[in-house]
């Protein structure tokens, strides 16, 4: 499956942007979507999952409440609504895909999209 993310760019403190992750070559149906970032100098952190069969979402503490993972399944796409941003949200935000269970786990992906600057100024 390849996964092409988009949506990144630069916006100011407070801010809001969604992101995208489409698919093609495979259905994402049977697939959980995470979404993880790097800051540079940072190890790459993970941000948020969403299992395309049911649903079911997980989010690092820290963007709970003001990020939102979503899916249009039809699509085959996987969104990722961030409001509420900081300078500290600043990275490359990829998404990346599996056949296994939800997990933050950055190695149990086994497929990544390009990744997408997002750059918050203060």
């Amino acid at each position: 499956v390849q996964l092409q993310a988009s949506g990144g760019g630069l916006v100011q403190a407070g801010g809001s942007l969604r992101l995208s992750c489409t698919a093609s070559g495979r259905t994402l149906s049977n697939y959980a979507v995470g979404w993880f970032r790097q800051a540079p100098g940072k190890e790459r952190e993970f941000v948020a999952a969403v299992r395309l069969n049911t649903g079911n979402t997980y989010y690092a503490d820290s963007m709970k409440g003001r990020f939102t993972i979503s899916r249009d399944n039809a699509k085959n796409t996987v969104y990722l609504q961030m409001n509420g941003l900081s300078p500290e949200d600043t990275a490359v935000y990829y998404c990346a895909a599996t056949l296994r269970s939800l997990t933050i786990v950055t190695m149990n992906y086994d497929f990544w999209g390009q990744g997408t600057q997002v750059t918050v100024s203060s």
